[in-house]
């Protein structure tokens, strides 16, 4: 796009989360988060879960929370909190539609890493072997940096978002893949490919690409064909160009330019900036399906999975915290792991996990926390939704 300039009140909320690393990220922070219920009926696992989401918005001031937690025998239990419309203080739907950001990462990701079993990508090719002399700025050359790079966030591009205008001036407007390169790459890289980490949507973009051209078909078409029809899952889409509203029934959503600012209804918006990194819209319960259906391998090759599964260190992330392809490997305050990928969009928030026994959750709020702690308790409560029993 030709805004380029950076908004310091932007940089300032991401700022903020990314401590927790919750700008356009995901997870569960396990500093403050509940001990595991076992031994507890569901029913007052249930409250708890309820109490938690009722805490983001009487504590928190979420306008509304939602949640679908899904058990390791495919049992579904749905919880709302607040109100789906500021305006009209209607009822917070049910399993209601969200913009989920960038847990649409691992749903890229998980496209690459078919193309890659079908013999159509090769991690450890280069860039520069399906988009040649794309990827070239002041530190940055695509001959260096490979696909796997990309997926890890180990290739040092700069991120689009940090020099992104207010969310005022962009909501409206529409942002091709190559106009989010374009702004990455005004600016020097991060590091030497291979010689750091650091979250960047501009990975994905370039992940996006890869895949429209080796299959000449856009990054969304493949995700809706290869594993949105493949699995079923009903509920969840890719927005076309031009749609900047949410197809079902959906809890508004709410943004402001500056942390505590005034929230304005910002359920419509242009959601082509987040492109590859972001885009999809999704029930919670749809998330649930994804990702147990991910892990029980119903979407990848063992040898894909592997890959997807093995992880890094994750540069200022909470402790404990690893990155895989396009996945986040996090612990659990009752034991063992999620794997999940969660995301911030401005009016809508997620955090969503699967167990390797099968348990999942996702979490969902319409507001960016302005605060680490509200974002703390918002990751604090997948952990309560994952570990209540």
């Amino acid at each position: 796009m030709s805004q380029h300039r950076t908004s310091k009140s932007r940089n300032r909320r991401r700022s903020v989360l990314a401590v927790s690393a919750l700008a356009v990220l995901a997870g569960i922070v396990t500093v403050g988060a509940p001990m595991a219920l076992a031994g507890q009926d569901r029913a007052k696992s249930g409250a708890v879960v309820q109490k938690s989401l009722d805490g983001l918005v009487r504590g928190d001031g979420f306008p509304a929370a939602l949640a679908s937690v899904r058990d390791s025998k495919s049992h579904t239990r749905n919880y709302t909190a607040g109100v789906g419309d500021l305006k009209n203080r209607s009822r917070v739907p049910v399993d209601g539609q969200v913009r989920i950001a960038s847990a649409s990462k691992a749903y890229t990701a998980t496209v690459v890493l078919q193309l890659v079993g079908e013999g159509k990508i090769d991690l450890n090719a280069s860039v520069d072997t399906y988009l040649p002399g794309l990827v070239r700025g002041e530190g940055i050359d695509g001959r260096n940096i490979t696909v796997r790079q990309l997926l890890q966030h180990t290739s040092g591009l700069p991120n689009y978002t940090a020099t992104m205008p207010e969310f005022s001036e962009w909501r409206h407007t529409y942002a091709a893949a190559h106009d989010l390169l374009d702004m990455a790459l005004k600016e020097k890289a991060l590091f030497a490919p291979g010689d750091g980490w650091a979250y960047s949507n501009t990975n994905y973009t370039v992940a996006g690409l890869i895949v429209q051209k080796v299959t000449g078909r856009p990054i969304g078409e493949e995700i809706t064909n290869r594993i949105i029809k493949h699995i079923g899952l009903r509920h969840t889409y890719w927005p076309g160009a031009g749609d900047q509203s949410v197809r079902e029934r959906h809890p508004h959503g709410y943004a402001s330019d500056t942390p505590g600012g005034t929230l304005v209804d910002a359920t419509e918006v242009d959601p082509s900036w987040g492109g590859a990194a972001g885009q999809i819209i999704a029930r919670p319960s749809d998330v649930n399906r994804f990702l147990t259906a991910l892990m029980d391998g119903k979407l990848l090759k063992p040898q894909q999975l592997k890959e997807m599964r093995t992880t890094v260190a994750a540069k200022g992330f909470p402790t404990g915290w690893r990155y895989g392809l396009g996945i986040i490997e996090m612990p659990l305050s009752c034991g063992g792991t999620a794997w999940g990928h969660g995301g911030d969009f401005d009016g809508y928030e997620n955090r969503n996990g699967v167990t390797d026994d099968g348990r999942s959750a996702t979490v969902a709020v319409t507001a960016l926390p302005s605060s680490l702690e509200s974002a703390e308790h918002v990751n604090a409560a997948l952990d309560t939704a994952l570990c209540a029993r």
